[in-house]
């Protein structure tokens, strides 16, 4: 059965995302280095971001509560009033980045328009995400954009009762195996990983995929030939 939707993600697949973070939580780690090493500071800070998963979600304010949350911890309360303030301003600067859309990307999505069904498949939070995709300036080349609190199998079927599709007629393609392909083949959907330079730690997955239905390119471009092939 031919494909009728494509979705994409969009952190670091569409545009660039996590370096940010990284920044960002370098940032952190170097004003909590008084109270513990960096590498320390940062341990803590992921222990914590997971743990807040189920209340905040994913994205930039979950990012900064975890940050303020782990300042207290680390310090035992004792961190200065100017510290905590610090931290809130890394969070807006990371609010207020420009979104950089990754090379190949417009070309990709002005050829495959035509042809099938684009849609953004992507988590985080939903203001902020609504905001990076209008800045992008790519937002016009997508049928439907669906912010999602976590991709799971169940998910994604959930995504697919909307869309009217079977999982044969849906492309997944992303950075993350973990969220983006291992789900998506496991309702029997298509995928293509384009794995990108950094990868958030909770994202990794250490797992080999032997599945007729999975693909992996090293840049967005090289979709356009694999869709034309007999074989996918």
């Amino acid at each position: 059965m031919s494909i009728k939707v494509i979705a994409f993600d969009a952190d670091d697949t569409l545009w660039i995302n996590e370096p940010y973070f990284r920044e960002t939580e370098n940032e952190f780690c170097r004003l909590m280095e008084s109270y513990l090493p960096q590498h320390t500071a940062a341990r803590e800070l992921l222990q914590t971001e997971i743990k807040n998963l189920s209340l905040y979600g994913y994205g930039i304010k979950g990012f900064m509560l975890s940050m303020i949350e782990t300042a207290l911890s680390i310090s035992d309360n004792t961190i200065d009033i100017s510290a905590i303030e610090k931290i809130i301003g890394f969070g807006k600067d990371l609010l207020a980045r420009p979104i950089e859309v990754l090379e190949g990307v417009e070309e990709v999505l002005g050829n495959l328009k035509e042809n099938y069904r684009l849609v953004v498949a992507t988590k985080g939070d939903l203001l902020d995400q609504e905001r990076k995709l209008k800045n992008s300036g790519i937002d016009h080349y997508f049928h439907h954009v669906e912010v999602m609190s976590d991709k799971q199998e169940a998910d994604y079927r959930k995504l697919l009762k909307h869309l009217d599709i079977k999982p044969e007629q849906f492309l997944m393609i992303g950075n993350s195996l973990k969220s983006d392909i291992l789900p998506v083949l496991g309702i029997g959907g298509r995928a293509i990983h384009i794995p990108f330079h950094t990868t958030w730690e909770h994202e990794h997955v250490d797992v080999h995929i032997d599945n007729p239905n999975f693909k992996q390119v090293t840049t967005i471009l090289e979709v356009l030939p694999l869709l034309y092939a007999p074989t996918f």
